[in-house]
């Protein structure tokens, strides 16, 4: 599972200190609030992860379109989208998971 064992909080940002790329969890808060955060990481780091679970994935979703869309248009993109299924043991629920990478690209 690609998100197994992460109990982040909401909004909560992991840097990892040998890459220039940053992870942050999308949850239910105002999409435009988490999409100015996201910015705001985008001028430090290269590449910043979009995770998200079950009901929170539109808001991902959202995000990552208004981050290449429109604050960021010609200078960012979507490199690579992951999709999978978490399944909770014995129970039979399944949820599904998300991770939205986006890159700053060079405006030439």
């Amino acid at each position: 599972m690609l998100m197994e064992g992460t109990n982040e909080l909401q909004g909560q940002e992991q840097t990892n200190s040998m890459s220039n790329t940053t992870s942050v969890s999308i949850g239910n808060e105002p999409v435009m609030q988490s999409a100015v955060d996201v910015l705001a990481l985008m001028g430090k780091k290269n590449q910043v992860t979009l995770k998200a679970k079950g009901n929170s994935i539109p808001n991902a979703v959202a995000v990552a379109n208004i981050i290449t869309e429109k604050l960021m248009s010609g200078n960012s993109k979507v490199q690579k989208i992951v999709l999978d299924t978490e399944s909770a043991a014995g129970i039979g629920k399944m949820t599904s998971t998300i991770e939205i990478v986006l890159e700053k690209t060079s405006n030439s």
